[in-house]
């Protein structure tokens, strides 16, 4: 038994190595994306201070481990194996959850997961230590003060991290503008020395207030002198600021370094015990049981060792600081999570990645119908000189970044100066919420969620908040059960869970290959939407253009005859498989209209005249060849929903040997667009107008029939829709194919 005991110790081990590789690609967004979003300086010099404020956190953490130990359980009443049953389930469920976020580009609480599996897992157990013998009681071994904390805090922290994100954007920006070079004079001394002081006083209060070396009596003088401390770093950080400025130095760089450093430190020092606290709260159990509770059984010895503050080996933090060191420069999940922030915050249009939901139009409504009242009754005079200080025309950005420098310096310095107050209140803020809800806020008050893009900046915001929610609600479900089939299923449920997370991750490995494939796309349309020179941006935009309509052609190939074989043979589930596509692929054509639109408006006069209307035709028949998938589908659907009569053998004979053919037509199509090669299109032409011909035969022998008054009125009527869209999907294919052509040639003259 003890052997088991011991490898379950070594998995956990195991497991929290993963969970520090995946928990490091979730968390590195909230002290890399304000450094990435404002280039202010290469991403590799990011990263080695990054590193290095990682590296440091992670060996000086000392305290912060408790929580794992005794924060959610209560050890006492809890006997050694039940406490391992807990301990394994809540890593086996994080390392997944985790990777999943990851995958699908989403940042999420480390924090939060962690709490919740833990109270998943102890409810779990407690459940049954109370139906058992009744000898506990819920209050008994639950701790759910910790819990309700951390509920608390993410409702309180989203809101004020969002708000004064909002205003204190809002006030830099009147006093630097978008051309903030010209406006540094002594401003720029003050601002240096608010902002490095709040960033310092942020690494002793938040990042060093529980390292080894930070002794009681140490802690307890910065606590007493914190006045005197801030105000002689305030003025020493001024004139050093000013002194920099008048050397040429940008201070704002130098601002975004140092919040960079003091994030990435405070992440590691206090965020570790959501990557290794439970593989080490399992360890110090198992070394107690070995030394003290064997003679009483895994089943007979209580936790009560656990109640006593961790003591937590430096080897282990040096570790566990290498390991998240690698995973900083290794990570391509990461860069995947860091891309989201940033491209939620940027202050030019792109691509949006997310669409437009009714609560984010509603918002955006009440929104405007505020701003509406508020400029009412402000003064003419006061607006005019507010439009002066929000000029974008002036916007001073560095090559390829997606915000400038004031932007960059506010988002560090105020996820500082929130995270360090929230921490002297003593409420577990999540640096999680607070640094993206500040981005977000900073982001709004700088003008760049435009009407035109504001509704889908929203519905980012809320997918990634609803995100948050979900992570509480999965890790508390998923660890509940499997506590519970740990519980009573015993060894041969622990292998077999085990291989459950393995072929998890595999899975998400996977998954994530293929959206990086997505990704290399959107590159093209990030260079796309950045290039000045007009020839690179129509070439980029004839490459982008030809991977989306080759999609689109896929799509209604696999579609429409996935639609016609499940009509013929009454397959309701393909059926309803397509429908749900359709609804997916038109979300699609829209993103990539969207696209094509701000990608038009960076080309020159007589590129556009020449080239515009063919591309906005091409978008307008991929549309059209999708909802003519989706007409085709619904009365289908219906028709088999209901239990309707089927085509009889003839009419499944004469519309399957078209149908066939129709498919081999937009087989054909697909390869020519991809291909970019269309000396087959006047062949492909031929083609559909005989197809066209054969269709318009079937549709009038089903009149007569109709008028003859045989067959069902029903099914006749089905028949016909099909008829017609198929039609449609023909015509709206060689129609998609001629003005590709058109677009794609280099000179029209030639057509």
């Amino acid at each position: 038994m003890e052997t088991m005991y011991l490898c379950i110790v070594l998995f956990l081990a195991v497991l929290a190595v993963f969970d520090l590789l995946v928990g490091v690609a979730n968390d590195a967004v909230n002290f890399l994306n304000s450094s990435v979003g404002s280039k202010a300086a290469s991403f590799k010099t990011m990263l080695v201070l990054a590193s290095i404020g990682v590296f440091i956190g992670a060996s000086l953490s000392n305290g912060m481990m408790d929580i794992a130990r005794h924060g959610i359980y209560q050890p006492q009443f809890f006997y050694f194996d039940e406490l391992m049953c807990i301990l394994l389930a809540v890593m086996l469920t994080d390392v997944v959850l985790l990777d999943v976020f990851n995958t699908m580009g989403l940042p999420t609480s480390t924090t939060v997961s962690m709490v919740f599996e833990l109270l998943g897992g102890t409810f779990a157990l407690a459940l049954v230590k109370t139906m058992g013998d009744g000898e506990y009681s819920m209050a008994q071994l639950i701790n759910t003060d910790k819990a309700l904390q951390v509920i608390m805090a993410i409702f309180v922290s989203v809101a004020i991290a969002f708000f004064f994100g909002m205003l204190v954007q809002y006030l830099a920006r009147v006093v630097f503008t978008y051309n903030y070079k010209k406006h540094l004079k002594y401003s720029i001394a003050l601002f240096g020395g608010v902002a490095a002081t709040s960033i310092i006083y942020f690494m002793l209060i938040k990042g060093l207030k529980d390292s080894s070396f930070m002794t009681a009596e140490l802690n307890g003088w910065i606590h007493e002198h914190s006045l005197l401390i801030l105000g002689g770093l305030f003025v020493f950080f001024t004139i050093l600021m000013q002194i920099l400025h008048w050397l040429r130095v940008n201070v704002f760089k130098i601002v975004v370094m140092m919040g960079t450093f003091a994030l990435a430190l405070a992440f590691a020092g206090n965020d570790l015990v959501n990557f290794i606290g439970v593989p080490l709260a399992g360890y110090d159990a198992y070394t107690d049981y070995m030394a003290n509770g064997q003679a009483a059984g895994t089943d007979g010895w209580l936790m009560g060792s656990l109640l006593g503050s961790a003591q937590t080996p430096w080897y282990f933090l040096v570790a566990a600081g290498c390991v998240m060191v690698y995973a900083l420069w290794t990570s391509k999940k990461a860069h995947n999570v860091i891309q989201t922030e940033v491209s939620l915050a940027r202050q030019d249009e792109g691509e949006e990645g997310f669409g437009s939901t009714p609560i984010a139009r509603r918002l955006v409504r009440y929104s405007m119908g505020i701003a509406n009242g508020l400029s009412k009754i402000t003064p003419e005079r006061t607006k005019r000189w507010l439009d002066t200080r929000f000029r974008k025309e002036e916007l001073t950005l560095e090559d390829g970044a997606a915000f400038d420098l004031v932007r960059a310096s506010v988002n560090l310095v105020l996820s500082s100066l929130l995270i360090a107050l929230g921490t002297s209140l003593k409420l577990p803020l999540s640096t999680t919420y607070v640094t993206f809800m500040v981005s977000m806020g900073t982001s709004l008050a700088d003008r760049a969620w435009g009407r035109d893009s504001a509704v889908y900046r929203i519905t980012g915001v809320l997918s990634v908040i609803g995100g948050w929610f979900i992570t509480a609600g999965a890790a508390f479900t998923i660890c509940f059960f499997v506590t519970l089939v740990i519980h009573f299923g015993g060894a041969v449920a622990i292998l077999a869970l085990i291989g459950v997370a393995v072929y998890s991750l595999i899975h998400s490995q996977m998954m994530f290959k293929k959206r990086k494939k997505k990704q290399e796309n959107q590159d093209t349309v990030r260079q796309m939407l950045q290039s000045q020179d007009n020839a690179e941006v129509l070439n980029l935009l004839r490459q982008h253009t030809r991977e989306e309509l080759t999609k689109v052609l896929a799509f209604a190939q696999e579609n429409y005859e996935r639609t016609v074989t499940s009509f013929l043979h009454e397959n309701l589930r393909g059926l309803r498989r397509v429908n749900g596509s359709v609804k997916f692929e038109k979300q699609l054509v829209k993103q990539m209209k969207r696209t094509g639109t701000l990608a038009m408006s960076r080309l020159d006069n007589n590129t556009v005249l020449e080239k515009g209307l063919y591309y906005f035709q091409g978008n307008d028949f991929a549309s059209e060849l999708v909802y003519s998938i989706g007409r085709l589908c619904e009365p289908c659907l219906e028709h088999i929903d209901n239990n309707f009569k089927p085509l009889d053998a003839i009419q499944k004979g004469e519309f399957g040997d078209v149908s066939e053919d129709i498919t081999n037509l937009l087989q054909s199509s697909r390869q020519a667009v991809e291909d970019n090669d269309y000396a087959n299109l006047n062949d492909l032409v031929r083609k559909a107008n005989d197809l066209n011909a054969q269709l318009s035969h079937l549709k009038r022998e089903e009149l007569q029939r109709i008028q003859g008054q045989s067959g069902s009125i029903k099914v006749s009527m089905v028949y016909l829709t099909m008829i017609q869209e198929a039609q449609n999907v023909v015509t709206y294919t060689t129609n998609l194919l001629k003005v590709s052509r058109k677009f794609q040639a280099e000179d029209n003259s030639k057509n």
